[in-house]
């Protein structure tokens, strides 16, 4: 998908499709009304005739247009402009993007980042349209025998921009989502893989293509090295299986030679099958998706790395498979993690925990300004938020604003959960320094309260996106979240 920028009257431009906004009660926008007068009244004649009305997210396609230089319009609802805020906004961009990528056109012209929306400036408005765009236009058919045909699909948008006091905020607006959509789609990419093919091995291949591709810098270390230093709680995860471990850093270097680093550690378990803790046939096959954190480290640091952020970011993703063999953790083991604390493991479906505590360890040596996991950590984290949030845990309140207002920017949303003490009393062991489960209740907040134990020298903060990261049923696949949250956060920090 290619986004670009156009000051040019919308109706004057050749184009597959012109896209234009309706308010609620009729009232058009300034490119409607020029597409009104383009087309002989006809936009006033559909509103009068109630074809359509201006609801947020109505949709209206009006195909055949002889008398102007594009072949159809779609009018979109707005809603009433008096109300309309961003999850307004956010669903007339939806409901435009959804229509655009059932049409066969290739090309497109947006107005909509016109209208007037409350707490929204140009800026914002241009990224949601775009992030709108760029979701409903993904496909992954890489691995099909026999492909849809592409040749009608949406492959390039424009925005209108005719005020020339919004074309710099636009244009910068248009940079970031062309970046974000590649790191979005290589997040989408990666995590819908299956793990025959996606395995810790093939991450790192990945990995080492985006030093050829965007300048990073990345090492890779193997079980050996892991081994000399000591990362035993990982290290136990990868026993029951064939693939063996990799710990992947990226590392971009935008911003000053001292400039303490933020990290990024995504949980990458390529396939969990639970160990022996074996989880139940029925939708086992979803567990791929185990690796979205570590797609989205993949997918952040494009994006940066796209943009050019001024800012130093380094990327870490433990990889590992989880399977039940005769070599694999047993219930009852006890592991010795890199930072010297001894993990009963009780439940050897818990292996997310285990593998990014000794990447947390490992983090410590680049005394980063801040630490941001991520992972599918717990169905419990489903039970409690469902699918539109990210659970946000930290030991820093003001860390945890920051997530919490770039998801809002964006409306790839989180929320605060607790990381109090008394939670930690649930993952006391008898035998071993700690516990990797803390039983049934609070099972998102428990398993936070463990990683936190191998972050109490760091800025840190926890996200679990078990919830929002794929969607099930007959839409399954993965969602890139929270690719765009983690990518406003940096793009914060860096200005």
């Amino acid at each position: 998908m290619k986004f670009n920028l156009t000051r040019s009257d919308p109706t004057t431009l050749k184009t597959d499709c012109l896209v234009v906004g309706i308010l609620a009660e009729g009232k058009l926008t300034p490119s409607a009304q020029k597409a009104d007068r383009a087309n002989q009244g006809l936009v006033r004649r559909l509103v009068r005739r109630g074809d359509i009305q201006g609801n947020c997210g109505e949709t209206l396609i009006v195909p055949d247009l002889s008398s102007t230089t594009t072949q159809r319009l779609l009018l979109v609802g707005l809603g009433k402009a008096s109300t309309s805020g961003i999850a307004e906004f956010k669903q007339a961009a939806d409901a435009a993007a959804r229509a655009l990528s059932r049409l066969p056109v290739q090309n497109a012209v947006i107005t909509l980042a016109e209208a007037v929306i409350s707490d929204l400036d140009v800026h914002a408005r241009v990224r949601l349209l775009a992030s709108s765009i760029t979701d409903a236009t993904y496909h992954f058919d890489q691995l099909k025998s026999k492909k849809p045909r592409k040749k009608n699909m949406l492959n390039r948008v424009s925005f209108s921009m005719t005020d020339r006091a919004s074309t710099h905020h636009a244009r910068r607006a248009v940079q970031e989502s062309q970046a974000l959509a590649s790191g979005l789609n290589l997040a989408r990419d990666l995590s819908n893989l299956p793990g025959n093919i996606c395995t810790p091995t093939y991450l790192a291949t990945q990995a080492r293509k985006l030093r050829r591709s965007h300048g990073l810098k990345v090492s890779i270390l193997d079980e050996r090295k892991m081994e000399q230093l000591g990362m035993g709680s990982l290290l136990s995860v990868s026993k029951g299986s064939r693939q063996p471990a990799k710990l992947i850093i990226m590392e971009h270097q935008g911003g000053g030679r001292g400039q303490a680093p933020i990290a990024l550690i995504g949980k990458g378990l390529t396939f969990d099958a639970g160990g022996i803790s074996l989880k139940p046939a029925g939708g086992m096959h979803e567990m791929k998706y185990d690796m979205c954190g570590g797609a989205s480290v993949f997918g952040a640091l494009v994006a940066v790395a796209e943009m050019g952020l001024k800012l130093n970011v380094i990327g870490m993703v433990p990889s590992s498979e989880n399977l039940p063999d005769g070599a694999a953790n047993k219930p009852g083991d006890i592991v010795t993690s890199m930072s010297g604390k001894t993990i009963e493991i009780l439940n050897t479906d818990a292996e997310g925990r285990l593998i990014l505590c000794d990447a947390l360890t490992y983090a410590e040596r680049y005394k980063p300004a801040a630490v941001i996991d991520i992972a599918t950590l717990t169905g419990a984290c489903v039970v409690a938020l469902g699918h539109p949030a990210s659970a946000v845990f930290s030991n820093n309140d003001e860390l945890a604003g920051e997530l919490l207002k770039a998801g809002e920017e964006t409306r790839d949303r989180a929320w605060h959960m607790p990381l109090w003490d008394e939670y930690q009393a649930q993952l006391r062991s008898g035998f071993a320094d700690v516990a990797n489960i803390g039983g049934r209740g609070a099972g998102a907040v428990t398993a936070a309260c463990f990683l936190s134990r191998f972050a109490e020298d760091m800025t840190w903060a926890h996200l679990d996106i078990a919830g929002s990261a794929w969607k099930s049923g007959t839409k399954i696949g993965a969602t890139g979240r929270p690719v765009t949250l983690l990518t406003q956060f940096l793009i914060n920090r860096a200005s």
